[in-house]
């Protein structure tokens, strides 16, 4: 075998028309070089022809959209809703008054405590209620929160329904 020196090549990254490796062939022709459809693991001209056909960038795809085996994507308008969390709920409640329930462990001097208040604000991890009498605001931490009672119907929206589901349901 004998011994080449090493000699970089830049690719052009995007379409390569096939005569344009052709003409890389003649090149290595006129450096004394073999050419490169002689070489023993590029023998096959027509697969170093399909590097041209790749793009420098993966198309931009949606989480979860859906594509043809070609490789385009096809756009779909995903449903947009709240998921239900009882921070959802409480949002979707906001202004109505409302008992809510808590307890705190390892607490010497009260265990549990219960708090009502009109509903200003809900967050992931917190709730704040106010006091109309008083003007006063908690926050609440939802880590030590129980479960809250309400005295008129709630707005409650769950995942693939728009509004309350129909009809009232009474106890049986």
């Amino acid at each position: 075998m004998i011994g080449q020196p090493y000699r970089p090549v830049t690719y052009m990254m995007g379409s390569t028309p096939a005569g344009n490796m052709n003409n890389m062939n003649n090149m290595s022709n006129m450096n004394g070089m073999a050419p490169m459809g002689t070489m023993g693991a590029m023998s096959n001209k027509g697969s170093i022809g399909n590097m041209g056909t790749m793009s420098g960038m993966p198309p931009q795809v949606t989480s979860g959209s859906p594509m043809t085996p070609a490789g385009t994507v096809i756009s779909t308008a995903a449903p947009v809703y709240e998921q239900s969390y009882v921070e959802n709920i409480f949002r979707l409640n906001l202004g109505k008054v409302g008992t809510f329930y808590f307890t705190y462990e390892n607490n010497k001097d009260w265990n549990a405590k219960v708090y009502t208040g009109v509903l200003e604000a809900a967050g992931r991890d917190h709730l704040i209620i106010s006091d109309k009498a008083t003007g006063q605001r908690v926050v609440l931490l939802m880590v030590n929160f129980d479960y809250a009672t309400f005295d008129e119907p709630l707005v409650y929206q769950y995942p693939g329904v728009i509004g309350n589901p129909g009809g009232v349901r009474g106890c049986r």
